[in-house]
């Protein structure tokens, strides 16, 4: 086709206007704060309520809670003097044993929080309770890998117990020093399921807000008691279930929460009772960290 007769077909054609090009308001991209709103499962009904109806105002309890913030203020003040956390510095240096949780009274429990699938539609269950003569916990229920028929999720079948974050004064973040320990120390009588441990760290940056420390315990089963202790150089990181070729140690002196994941698909009844959780130091054990660290520029 000559050149004039292609430009003259081209000139026959009708101009779109900038008016017409536009999309109708129906097939517009929703506005910002729909896509940043929060994710709702399917069939789940939407929370309509405004943030300022969910504000309960209690005078009785906010003395209660204003008493309480600066009992522990003065504590902390106080504490200081006499050496880190409360303690004399010769007790603080010679220490090797430290129990941080046990379980002796129903007040024990209002430090743990638990979780499972049913928070994705699941069916496993998970409970805690004193044990014998209230001097023990005992974590046991139910566990199911069906995953639920909603078209989305694929797997299923968890429990989690976890600790909850310390908190200072005035509900500041306060973390668990154990830069003097090398062991994790554990009293436990299983059923013979592998249960997972995990330990949550500090983090600087937002993207690392899932990074967890994980390591397998096996319990033996039948009506003995066993001590673990997990040496902290044998943890290995995880981001949301995968481990990351980036490993580096543990992170001692700004612990947060310690907590305890049963997942190996085996359906039916389980049962963990647990004495204590502590930190020990363990002359024996001089590793620094059982696996390779990633090297982006390696030395020649």
């Amino acid at each position: 086709m000559s050149l004039p007769k292609m430009t003259r077909l081209l000139s026959r054609r009708p101009l779109v206007s900038i008016q017409q090009q536009q999309l109708p308001p129906s097939t517009l991209v929703p506005g910002r704060t729909l896509i940043q709103s929060e994710y709702r499962r399917p069939g789940k009904p939407r929370d309509n309520e405004p943030p300022w109806q969910k504000i309960k105002f209690d005078l009785s309890k906010g003395l209660e809670g204003v008493k309480k913030h600066f009992t522990l203020l003065k504590n902390e003040l106080t504490g200081r003097w006499v050496g880190p956390e409360g303690k004399p510095i010769i007790e603080h240096m010679l220490e090797q044993n430290r129990v941080v949780w046990e379980f002796r009274g129903p007040e024990s429990l209002q430090q743990w929080t638990l979780s499972s699938d049913r928070e994705i539609g699941g069916q496993s269950e998970i409970y805690m309770e004193l044990g014998r003569n209230s001097t023990t916990c005992l974590l046991y229920g139910t566990l199911c890998s069906t995953p639920p028929r909603d078209g989305e999720t694929r797997y299923s079948g968890y429990c989690t117990a976890r600790s909850k974050q310390p908190l200072a004064s005035f509900d500041r973040k306060k973390h668990h020093d154990w830069s003097s320990f090398n062991c994790l120390h554990l009293r436990i009588r299983g059923d013979g399921r592998p249960w997972m441990v995990n330990i949550a760290t500090e983090t600087y940056f937002s993207h690392q807000k899932d990074d967890i420390y994980n390591y397998f315990m096996y319990t033996r089963g039948g009506p003995y008691w066993q001590d673990v202790k997990i040496p902290f150089s044998k943890f290995f990181l995880t981001h949301r279930g995968r481990i990351q070729d980036d490993q580096h140690p543990l992170w001692l002196d700004k612990i947060n929460t310690i907590g305890f994941t049963l997942g190996d698909n085996a359906d039916g009844p389980f049962q963990l009772e647990i004495d204590f959780i502590g930190v020990c130091k363990d002359y024996a054990h001089t590793e620094e960290f059982a696996y390779e660290k990633y090297k982006r520029n390696p030395e020649v």
